[in-house]
């Protein structure tokens, strides 16, 4: 009886860990080179690249506004692309503060990712001055982190 009660402990031991390392894993993921990213430094990394976004659309529609495309639909368009990131931000943050896991938020990061990809093109065959270059280039890199985080294809620089 005894042997018994001491191999149902034991499995009980062993289940309970691998329980618990389970549970670690739904919780993070591994991100580029296999580096582990937690909920809070995900969550970090879309306050940044929110916060970068912020500061690109501003920069961009004073760039445009200076540029030979101002007051022409063009101008419009590209504007409104820059607000549709912008949204798709705000997306990608709502969810994420719904959601318990941040791998449940891979389809808003995707459209994060397919609008900015429109803007990246934009910005790679045009000069729009010096500061919404640096912008874009600050806002891309914490994209590019968050598609590693995400197992998504990169923005091309």
């Amino acid at each position: 009886m005894r042997k018994h009660l001491t191999r149902f402990l034991l499995l009980t031991f062993v289940f309970s860990v691998v329980a618990a390392v389970d549970n670690t894993t739904f919780a993070q993921r591994r991100g580029p080179r296999g580096r582990v990213y937690t909920r809070s430094e995900v969550n970090e990394l879309i306050k940044r690249a929110e916060d970068r976004s912020d500061r690109f659309v501003k920069s961009f529609d004073k760039s445009l506004d200076k540029s030979g495309l101002d007051g022409t639909k063009k101008e419009d368009r590209l504007n409104e692309r820059a607000k549709d990131l912008e949204r798709a931000m705000d997306d990608l943050r709502h969810e994420f503060d719904r959601k318990e896991s941040y791998a449940e938020t891979k389809p808003e990061m995707v459209r994060v990712l397919n609008t900015a990809s429109g803007i990246n093109q934009v910005m790679l065959n045009r000069r729009m001055g010096g500061e919404t270059e640096q912008a874009w280039n600050a806002l891309r890199t914490e994209l590019n982190i968050l598609a590693s985080v995400y197992y998504l294809p990169r923005l091309r620089p």
